[in-house]
């Protein structure tokens, strides 16, 4: 099982940004594809944004022209810049890596960061 560490999360006023990272913790493996998604309280799970192996990036209505996908092949590493971040997005931001090895193929999660916009 590939394991995943996010980072970056924490409380911000609305009007401000934040940048979320995520990584696989082996060191032998290389990031196919990824995604962000987020879940509110009572709401279901949703993408937020991906990425693809070629670098196309696809993101929900919602985020466009304030959120950025990103990935660092050097650092084997894929971020999420939010900028002009509003109380409605706040939630817990999970990653998702299409992770490949030399010998497999996995899709793993990340365990959450907790975001949250608040004045």
């Amino acid at each position: 099982q590939v394991q995943l560490v996010e980072s970056g999360g924490g409380l911000v006023q609305p009007g401000g940004s934040l940048r979320l990272s995520c990584a696989p913790s082996a060191s032998n493996v290389s990031i196919i594809a990824a995604g962000w998604y987020r879940q509110a309280p009572g709401n279901q799970r949703e993408l937020v944004a991906r990425i693809t192996s070629s670098g196309t990036t696809n993101y929900a209505d919602s985020v466009k022209d304030r959120f950025t996908i990103s990935r660092d092949n050097a650092k084997n590493t894929v971020y999420l810049e939010m900028n002009s971040l509003t109380p409605e997005d706040t939630a817990v931001y999970y990653c998702n890596l299409g992770v490949r090895s030399e010998s497999w193929y996995r899709n793993a999660w990340g365990q959450g960061t907790q975001v949250t916009v608040s004045s």
